[in-house]
């Protein structure tokens, strides 16, 4: 499952340059992020490591454009996002970026299909004009059968299949996974990955925030953070993506 050789094309899905980050906490300034510099090319599969504090999710929080840097270049699909105003910036956010959560965050109410079209009602879509792809995506999570299903018939990896899928309906360019993995058993856990796995092998570009070792051999590469800055970076050959 974890051996393929798709190499990754040269289109820069990310670049950012700079990029700092400092919170205030009361009267205390507490720097994030110390002058990050990375790039991710279409149809990698990068894996972001670290410890509690490392700047990992700030990190992650800024690529989501769920936060913006303090100071630096940040460029999405060749855009200029760091200095967006928060409705340009929402905007971006829901076209361009899917995202899967370690809770799943799925809407208890609704059933799986009602789930999977979420993004589509925040982007104001036609739902019935989309309804068949959304089946489509449930199909390819191997939810065809639970389709009219609400989150509390399923088992968290079924939900977690959900949050996969809800994640590609709007056809993002790339796709933020924070500890997607998180709250699985050992098992479910190696299936989720596969599903991930196989949609990178698909050609989606897919950016992990994880502790766990077992999700960093899937990617391409991995990003090891530190005291807000890249601290290492690893390319993982049985990838074999780039040079």
């Amino acid at each position: 499952m974890v051996g393929h050789t798709q190499a990754a094309d040269c289109t820069e899905v990310i670049r950012i340059r700079g990029v700092e980050k400092v919170f205030q906490v009361g009267e205390v300034l507490v720097q994030a992020l110390r002058g990050i510099d990375l790039s991710i090319r279409q149809g990698e599969f990068v894996a972001i490591m670290g410890p509690s504090g490392s700047g990992k999710s700030t990190l992650l929080n800024i690529l989501g454009c769920l936060d913006r840097p303090s100071s630096g270049e940040y460029f999405l699909g060749g855009e200029d996002v760091a200095r967006m105003d928060d409705d340009v910036l929402s905007s971006v956010r829901g076209k361009r970026l899917g995202f899967i959560f370690q809770s799943y965050n799925l809407i208890p109410q609704l059933t799986v299909l009602e789930n999977i079209q979420v993004p589509l009602i925040y982007q104001q879509e036609d739902l019935e004009e989309h309804r068949d792809r959304c089946i489509e995506l449930g199909s390819l999570v191997g939810l065809s059968e639970r389709l009219d299903h609400r989150p509390n018939q399923l088992s968290g990896g079924q939900q977690q299949r959900v949050a996969i899928a809800r994640s590609l309906v709007n056809e993002p360019l790339m796709i933020l996974a924070d500890e997607p993995t998180g709250n699985l058993d050992s098992q479910t856990e190696i299936e989720v990955l596969g599903i991930i796995n196989d949609l990178n092998k698909q050609g989606r570009t897919i950016v992990l925030v994880t502790h766990d070792e077992i999700v960093s051999h899937y990617a391409h590469r991995v990003i090891h953070m530190k005291d807000g800055l890249i601290d290492r970076e690893v390319i993982n050959e049985a990838q074999g993506v780039v040079s």
